[in-house]
């Protein structure tokens, strides 16, 4: 009479290991971290350069061209915008419109929008500032642009920020990046104390330049 009740605590078990296998199997992967991230869109959005065989020197017409803007027609604006540009210049990124948004909005997680230009220092940047904290100023906005980008390039810590800018990668991205570093303390807060909403265009005071 035991022998039925043993096939039933087998069958059991062998149930038991099923669902737990099939509860492992159907389970979503783990979502990738900044890094991560960054791989994916870069292998997602390779970047290739054609040349026609066919094109001779010489002959045909000029295709059109564009110019970003150079360090003087920015600091002649004056904006947090320009000054943001003016950071991606100095590092030889591009001054595309994620890369702008994210810099902006880091400005306004460090200074606020109204007063970016607080010390001449917007990042709150600790290096060649005097104040390894983030409390020293710079002579005008023109270095503190200079000394954001070399920061950023200079420091390991800063590399997976760095690639995402160079590759315009989405805000989102870039924005992870800047939260998993070092550059805050606080993180903000893994990014529950960083705004996405429109930054307003600010003028800073002509001598800050």
């Amino acid at each position: 009479m035991r022998a039925p009740r043993r096939r039933w605590l087998s069958v059991g078990a062998s149930l038991a290991a099923l669902s737990l296998f099939a509860l492992f199997a159907i389970a979503p992967p783990a979502t990738p971290d900044a890094s991560g991230q960054l791989a994916l869109y870069i292998a997602a959005h390779p970047q290739t350069l054609r040349v026609s065989e066919r094109v001779s020197i010489g002959v045909g017409s000029r295709d059109g061209y564009s110019a970003t803007a150079g360090v003087e027609s920015l600091a002649s604006s004056g904006t947090n915008y320009d000054w943001a540009k003016m950071v991606l210049l100095s590092g030889g990124w591009p001054q595309s419109e994620a890369n702008v948004t994210v810099m902006v909005r880091w400005m306004r997680q460090e200074n606020g929008a109204d007063n970016w230009w607080n010390r001449n220092n917007p990042m709150n940047n600790g290096y060649g500032s005097g104040g390894g904290g983030g409390t020293g100023s710079y002579a005008n906005l023109v270095i503190a642009a200079q000394k954001a980008a070399e920061n950023l390039q200079r420091n390991p810590s800063f590399a997976t920020i760095v690639e995402a800018f160079a590759v315009s990668a989405p805000t989102s991205i870039t924005e992870q990046a800047i939260w998993a570093s070092p550059w805050a303390s606080s993180h903000y807060g893994n990014g529950s104390r960083w705004h996405t909403s429109p930054v307003a265009v600010v003028a800073s005071p002509a001598n800050a330049w």
